[in-house]
């Protein structure tokens, strides 16, 4: 079977110190998928990573006028390029640790957003550092930034969160996945990019990894697009004494479920809609919502939720 899998920020770390431990136990069922004698293709989010980079691009520049400040699509360049750099060589070495000798790579991926999304005009994905109310206005009049009030802990900046258009490298995917390679795409929800004539040019926003992660399944024609958190089933009711887990639901019902507010804007309300789109964009795809650690038994209908047309 053809698999994309997403893979949740449970599965990665917020420092390089972290993350590299977490990526050899994250490789390891993704190497059972492998062995299993599937095609996995690997997306993944970059929330802390990207955040913690634009961070560190602020305060240099703060501290030292010689440095220049990173645009916030390089910054999501640079998390796609580190996150990578430890997924592939993680992957890499427990497929040799198996006397499997696969090519692994990650493809820089840039994810064609429409400029007029009505996303542009709401930035709502708080990034970076938190500000007082006096460098927020600040920032507002030098920069032109948007700035909202998080939780009573300061200030941060916010972005839009446009939904993914086109995957700009999916012929290079495409041709890649074809050679059986295990590839690693549209990292942290791609880099987001706007058409200008043959220009692309990025633009300071994020999004999200679940619709870029299905976006790719649906290009590669996959089988399975599989969204990997922190828990093993999809719930209703959740955390109520009468929360029920979801073995499997059609997307009517998800909707239902939707419509109810059983699902957290911030949390899992994405997961099930980017599973839903899947499941009905083509007859006979199927999505999947499961812990990392269950996907192998997900996949044999033993854990995870089960989305269907």
């Amino acid at each position: 079977m053809k698999i994309v899998l997403a893979l949740g920020g449970n599965a990665l770390g917020k420092t390089p110190e972290e993350q590299l431990k977490l990526v050899r136990e994250t490789a390891l069922p993704i190497v059972d998928l492998i062995q299993d004698g599937n095609q996995v293709i690997i997306a993944h989010g970059n929330g802390p990573q990207v955040g913690m980079i634009n961070l560190a691009m602020e305060t240099s520049s703060k501290s030292d006028a010689n440095t220049p400040e990173m645009p916030f699509p390089e910054c999501g360049a640079m998390s796609q390029g580190y996150i990578g750099y430890h997924l592939q060589n993680a992957i890499r070495e427990e497929l040799l640790n198996r006397g499997m000798n696969k090519s692994v790579s990650t493809v820089i991926t840039q994810v064609v957003v429409d400029e007029n999304d009505d996303a542009f005009k709401n930035p709502t994905k708080p990034i970076g550092q938190f500000y007082s109310k006096e460098e927020a206005e600040k920032l507002i009049e030098t920069k032109g930034y948007d700035m909202v009030e998080d939780a009573g802990r300061g200030w941060r900046r916010v972005v839009p969160s446009p939904l993914p258009i086109d995957v700009v490298e999916k012929d290079v995917i495409r041709a890649l996945v074809e050679k059986e390679y295990v590839i690693i795409t549209v990292g942290g929800g791609g880099i987001p990019v706007i058409k200008d004539g043959n220009s692309l040019k990025g633009v300071p926003a994020v999004i999200d990894k679940d619709f870029a992660s299905e976006k790719i399944a649906e290009i590669l024609d996959a089988d399975y697009f599989v969204i990997l958190t922190a828990v093993d089933k999809v719930c209703i009711n959740f955390n109520k004494p009468n929360q029920k887990d979801l073995d499997k639901i059609t997307v009517q019902e998800a909707k239902q479920y939707i419509k109810e507010g059983h699902f957290a804007p911030g949390s899992m309300l994405p997961k099930v809609r980017a599973a839903m789109k899947f499941a009905e964009s083509k007859e006979g795809r199927r999505s999947v919502i499961a812990s990392l650690e269950k996907a192998e038994a997900a996949l044999k209908g033993q854990s995870g939720t089960l989305v269907i047309k």
